[in-house]
Parts: C-alpha cells; structure tokens; sequence
C-alpha cells in the first residue's frame, strides 16, 4: 500500500503528472523477474526506455558541456544496454512527466543497480517542468554493467511546498522544457 498522501496520488494517477502511470509496484512479468518499477511508498520508480547514448572515445573527443560533441558517444536501441567499465550512458524515461507548480522532485538510482556499482544521477525536476527524464548512468566498476529496458532504474521522492513558487521552470523558459528524447547538454 503506498504511503503518499490520497491528493498526491491522485494528481499521478489520474490529472497526467505522470504517463504512462503504473499504480503498483511491479515485480514479476510472466513468472520473469524484473527490476520493479511503478508506485512505491513514497516515490515512483520509473523505467528506462530502450534508447541508449553510451558514450566512446573512438573518435579522441572531450567532454565539453560548452561544446557536446555527438562523436562522443554510440547510439543502442535495444532492449538491453551494456555499459563498458568505467564509463556512462544517457538513456530516457519510458515515463513522461508533469510537475506541479507546488512540487519539486529528487531522482535516485535504485538500490538493486546500485549495488552493482551502477550509479544514476538526475537532477531535480523543478515545478512546472515537463518532458521525458533524462537519465545519466555510470559504471563505476571495472567490469562491463547490464541495464534492463522497459524495468526500473530510479525512484522519483515528491516533495509538496506549503506554498507555490514565484517562479518556476516553465516561467523561466527552462532550456530542457518538454524534451522527448534523450536530450544532451544545452547552454
């Protein structure tokens, strides 16, 4: 039974803040384990499409947020990702969502990828932004990583503001407002 407050669930379930919504937490397919995804006790665990960014260094590129090179990574679109040692992927939300004015997000790896040295870092999703989720994963191991499409990846934490904000993401005209696919860094 999920422990979020009856309004909150409501908002995820039924006014689009989250689409597709799954409104329990699943863990088994056709007797096929999975890494859970869906509503948890005080969060969402969403899942990771089958698009991956899995960055390489074929071409001798650097990492410049100023100056993002797409030589910097290979595309996969499959439904399982290998992410090399020691290296990152971005992916994207199966997920679309849709953050109220009074609410504000935290995403955090799940702690059956993190156990294996898989670390997923996302930043927060301010009020009033939208879009697909990207997701950056990182292979802190020395040892290849599997990543499971269309299974669990993180957990969203809500947390609701007593009072709405002056400005939001939306009013400030958020350079990764309504992204669609996995979006890489703007400036």
């Amino acid at each position: 039974m999920a422990m979020l407050p009856d309004h909150l669930i409501e908002k995820l379930a039924n006014k689009g803040m989250i689409e597709p919504f799954v409104k329990t937490q699943i863990k088994y397919s056709e007797d096929k384990k999975l890494v859970s995804y869906g509503l948890s006790s005080y969060g969402y665990d969403l899942r990771v499409a089958d698009e991956f960014k899995v960055f390489t260094n074929v071409y001798n590129s650097i990492i410049d947020p100023k100056n993002f090179s797409e030589d910097s990574f290979v595309n996969i679109k499959a439904p399982t990702c290998i992410i090399p040692p020691n290296s990152f992927a971005l992916a994207r939300s199966i997920e679309y969502f849709r953050i109220p004015r009074n609410l504000i997000t935290i995403c955090i790896g799940k702690s059956t990828y993190a156990r294996c040295g898989i670390i997923v870092n996302v930043t927060p999703f301010e009020p009033e932004w939208e879009g697909y989720v990207t997701l950056e994963i990182s292979n802190t191991t020395p040892l290849p990583a599997k990543i499971y499409a269309n299974e669990g990846l993180a957990q969203v934490l809500f947390f609701e503001a007593k009072e709405t904000c002056l400005i939001s993401y939306a009013d400030r005209k958020g350079k990764y407002m309504k992204q669609r696919g996995i979006v890489i860094p703007r400036i």
